[in-house]
């Protein structure tokens, strides 16, 4: 068993996009929002988790099974821990479907990234 604490990149609040923290140029962020923040970007910072992640949320429907995504250079089981270190990060998430694993990006996750790395309004 992991003891590794996930830590969410959105924090749901009904059906609105609740990024984990506010965007960079708003205010310092606090302890918390900075560990879940630089987890994120972290797990991204591979080039071959970003080739999966980019793979997974281009895909049609927005899901991929493992057999599609694999072929990025590296051994399967090398995959297999980089798509376990993105799930971890709170970037995807995925069902085992027969022998096979689907993963997604969930839309709510995209959209707090983006909400992350805008610019803040500024006051007038």
């Amino acid at each position: 068993m992991s003891n590794t604490k996930v830590l969410p990149l959105i924090e749901a609040e009904s059906d609105a996009v609740a990024p984990c923290c506010p965007p960079l140029t708003e205010r310092p962020f606090s302890a918390e929002e900075a560990e879940t923040a630089a987890r994120m970007f972290k797990a991204l910072g591979d080039p071959v988790r970003l080739r999966l992640f980019t793979s997974v949320a281009s895909h049609e429907g927005g899901e991929a099974c493992v057999c599609d995504i694999s072929d990025v250079g590296v051994s399967q089981p090398t995959v297999s821990h980089h798509l376990k270190k993105l799930k971890e990060a709170g970037l995807l998430t995925s069902e085992r479907r027969g022998t096979w694993v689907y993963y997604r990006v969930e839309p709510s996750v995209l959209a707090a990234m983006g909400k992350l790395l805008t610019i803040a309004p500024t006051a007038v």
